[in-house]
Order: C-alpha cells, then structure tokens, then sequence
C-alpha cells in the first residue's frame, strides 16, 4: 500500500467545493485592511489576533468571524481579499474553485452588493487569466437571519446575476433548519441558479433530508452527520449526492474531537461522494493542501484515496462535461 507524499498530493488537479471568502481572511492581511480603512481592532498585533483564533464551537468561530469581516468595505477589499486566496490555490495545486461569499455580512454595515460583487468579480477573472484558476461563484445566505431578510438579499443580487452561478446556506445551523428557506430556494431555482447549502455539521441528519427534499439542492455543504441515519447514507450512495467535508474545520469546531476520529473515508469507501475543502481556511489552519495533508496522516489515505476524492471534486464542481473531462484525463494518468 503507498501512501501519497506532499508533493503528489499538491500536483493532483483539484477543485474547491466548500470555502468561504470571508474565511479566507489572513490577520496579516486584516489588520492591513483595518489600517487602510481606519478600523480599530481590540487586538494589539497580528499575533494577538492569531491567538483569538481559538474555538471550542461553531458560534465561538462565527463571532469572531463577523468581527473580522468588518475590514472589508471597498471593491478594492473584496479584490484583496479574493486575490489573496486564490494565490494559495495555485500554490496547493487548485485548479477550480467555487468559493461563497456572505453579502448579508456587508449590506447590514452598508457595504452594496454591487461593491462585493464587483471586487470579488474582478479577483476570479485575474484568476483564471493569469493562474488558470476557473471559478463559480455562489451566494450564501445567512441562516440565523430571517428568510424575508434572505429574499431581500436575492432581490438586491439579481440585478448583478451574470457574477454569480447559485445559492447557499450557512451559519449558525442549530436551530435554524433548511425548511426555513423554501420560498428563497424557489424564487432562486425560478431565476436560473443552483442550489446547495449546509447541513448535517452541528444540526442533526434530518437537516440533510430537509436541503435535499425542500431546498432541492444538488450538494449538501458538511454533511458528515449523515452518518446517524443509515437509510439516508444508502440515498446519498445512490443518488452520487456531493458532500463538500471540512476536515480541519470539523475537528478545530468540535464536530469530531481529533482527526483519527473523523469519518471521511469511512464514508469514501462506502461509496458516498465526498470530496476535502478548506471551509474557513484562515482561522481552521490551513488551505486545501492541508487539509489533503491532514487526512493522509491521521487517517492513512493511500494514493488511490487521494485521487478518487481528487475526481470527486472535479466531478461534483459545476464545471462542464467538456471542462470536466480535461481534468479527469489528467487525473487517469495518476
């Protein structure tokens, strides 16, 4: 049995299903953003803020995310910040990414769709010019919100339609099922977008079954909670559903309370399709690579792993058949 070193892992042509924009916000990079745009932060340094970044739950992570989300108030910041991220891709072998960005973070502070939209936009195109990273974008929307609020977003996103490709949900997931967002979904679908959303993280099995029956969606973001329910895992296996796994997010969040506990490739070898993301690399601990890195060393990923939830990836992205192909032909000759 062989198991990949780094460098196989980083030369494997990948795709990222599962990584919030917002998430992928460096201290480093913050802290420039606070000084660019006069932000005080109640953290002294760059080090100080790195060691804020420690969580115990996914409500900890997420007040401290939206904290940090309020350097960002210029096209130029959402540019930034985009451009930044996807630096990390070429350097992890990405070659397609699908990020999420949260407007619902910025509109209640003022920053337009259209500034977010226009800075992100610009990023994901220099991206595929000139580091040959293709891209869709997805708008996500907040889940501890209310679903009037969530058609209220859609509503002011429209008119910018041609920037993004399809809906998500996250946030806070307890308490805040997917049958919450029927009518948004709905409007979504009537307008031509895609759907997918997160479930089965914290919230329990039956928030799957939900985003698949109600919401209709195509991928379930997480997802590893399936697990608790047998008879949706034997769905998820025949119906090839996607599940977009965090793997370094769901151990520093909790979800599994080291690596060697985390059921990825349980999962993988029973057929389910899952694929490795990043979800918020900044504060998680590391960019898709890392977490590629993370499961061979706790969990054994041989090479054959390695590729087949390398394809996963490529096959669950929303990329052509055509695009598709390219990739998987790269991916057969390893």
């Amino acid at each position: 049995m062989s198991f990949p070193d780094n460098d196989f892992l980083r030369q494997l042509p990948k795709a990222e299903l599962h990584m919030h924009l917002e998430g992928s916000l460096e201290p480093e990079l913050l802290f420039q953003l606070a000084e660019r745009n006069g932000v005080a932060l109640p953290y002294a340094s760059v080090e100080a803020l790195r060691e804020a970044y420690q969580f115990s739950n996914l409500q900890d992570f997420l007040d401290i995310y939206y904290q940090g989300a309020g350097v960002l108030q210029t096209e130029q910041d959402f540019y930034d910040l985009t451009w930044a991220y996807l630096e990390r891709c070429a350097a992890d072998g990405v070659v397609h990414v699908e990020p999420f960005f949260d407007p619902q973070t910025h509109t209640e502070r003022g920053i337009s769709i259209a500034t977010q939209l226009t800075g992100i936009s610009r990023a994901l195109a220099d991206g595929q010019a000139k580091l040959a990273i293709s891209s869709r974008l997805i708008l996500s929307f907040l889940r501890h919100l209310s679903e009037d609020d969530a058609i209220a977003t859609l509503q002011e996103a429209l008119p910018l339609r041609e920037h993004f490709v399809a809906v998500g949900l996250d946030s806070s997931e307890q308490g805040n099922p997917p049958e919450g967002f029927v009518r948004v979904y709905e409007m979504a679908r009537a307008e031509g977008l895609r759907a997918v959303a997160h479930a089965g993280e914290e919230g329990p099995a039956e928030y799957i079954w939900q985003a698949l029956d109600l919401l209709q969606v195509e991928r379930i973001d997480h997802g590893v909670r399936c697990v608790e329910d047998p008879v949706l895992v034997e769905r998820l296996i025949a119906e090839q559903t996607p599940l977009t796994v965090c793997p370094l997010s769901n151990t520093k969040l909790k979800v599994f309370a080291k690596m060697q506990d985390h059921n990825i490739l349980q999962l993988l070898e029973q057929g389910v399709k899952v694929t490795i993301n990043s979800d918020d690399p900044a504060y998680f601990g590391g960019y898709l690579l890392a977490n590629f890195i993370a499961v061979r060393d706790a969990l054994d990923m041989t090479r054959e792993q390695a590729v087949a939830l390398a394809r996963n990836s490529i096959t669950a992205s929303m990329l052509s058949d055509d695009e598709q192909a390219g990739w998987l032909a790269k991916l057969d000759g390893q």
